[in-house]
């Protein structure tokens, strides 16, 4: 199913805009002009996702040096902070942070998670939709999901 979830001015850079579709809310992110969707619930433990921080991918050379990767961005959980690219809906962990305590999961063989220089994946997949800007409003299409790592 297609829904119009907006114009392309109502939706501001780095930030979501969270629609109810149906009998779900996704956060439709608008990051450098490109458009993407997640489900606004955290697999981790059910937190309107989509809610949280959005940031850059953060990496420290040293004590006076931050880099930022302008093209990955991450959705930080409201409850427990974890990272999920907004992109794939993949989550990751920091580097040099330990795991958060997680949940058995069965995995089904899909591509393999995209690598983040710092990062491992983390064990969650946030659900992600297909977004596309037909004249100047935002469509999401809940019947087709990008091919997502696990």
């Amino acid at each position: 199913m297609q829904y119009v979830v907006g114009t392309v001015a109502e939706f501001e850079e780095h930030r979501a805009k969270i629609v109810r579709l149906g009998d779900r809310t996704i956060g439709v992110f608008r990051i450098n002009d490109e458009y993407y969707a997640l489900r606004n619930y955290c697999p981790h433990q059910g937190a309107p996702l989509c809610a949280g921080k959005v940031l850059p991918d953060l990496t420290a050379q040293d004590d006076s040096q931050v880099d930022v990767d302008e093209k990955t961005w991450f959705v930080a959980c409201p409850w427990h902070g974890w990272e999920y690219d907004i992109r794939t809906g993949q989550s990751y962990f920091g580097a040099h942070h330990p795991p958060a305590r997680g949940y058995h999961v069965s995995v089904t063989a899909q591509a393999s998670a995209p690598e983040v220089q710092g990062r491992a994946p983390g064990p969650y997949v946030a659900d992600s939709y297909e977004v596309r800007v037909q004249d100047r409003y935002v469509v999401v299409d809940t019947s087709r999901r990008p091919d997502r790592p696990r």
